[in-house]
């Protein structure tokens, strides 16, 4: 049976943009966008997690808002179990540690970026919510 990964993205709102990331060389699926996030560790409820997450990677604290969607995507080293949430930056400024580039992005050019598979059905979700 894959290996099951559950793990959590930010769907960041500042002022009507969107904050997507870039996954670096090295990672797998480099050069493609997604949400921050990262990986439910055990004991941890899945908005615990992403406020840890989007602190260690990017250095800022968030208020976990709505729940957007789960998907379930299978990679061939495993299947990815994504929820990604609605979240407010309440402290810090969002700065690059494992991503190649972070950026702010309007509603409407989301679909323009190469997006991770597991993150396509939230970003359609958010481009309609917003848009």
């Amino acid at each position: 049976m894959p290996k099951q990964i559950d793990v959590v993205g930010a769907v960041l709102v500042r002022d009507g943009l969107v904050l997507a990331a870039q996954r670096g060389p090295g990672m797998s699926m480099a050069g493609m966008w997604e949400f921050p996030g990262g990986k439910i560790e055990p004991g941890e409820t899945p908005e615990a997690s992403l406020a840890r997450e989007l602190f260690e990677e990017l250095g800022i604290q968030v208020e976990v808002g709505k729940h957007i969607v789960t998907t379930s995507h299978e990679y061939d080293f495993g299947i990815v179990n994504l929820s990604t949430y609605y979240c407010t930056l309440v402290g810090g400024t969002p700065t690059v540690s494992e991503h190649a580039e972070i950026r702010w992005v309007g509603p409407a050019d989301l679909g323009k970026l190469e997006w991770a598979p597991a993150d396509i059905e939230a970003v359609e979700l958010v481009t309609e919510q917003l848009g």
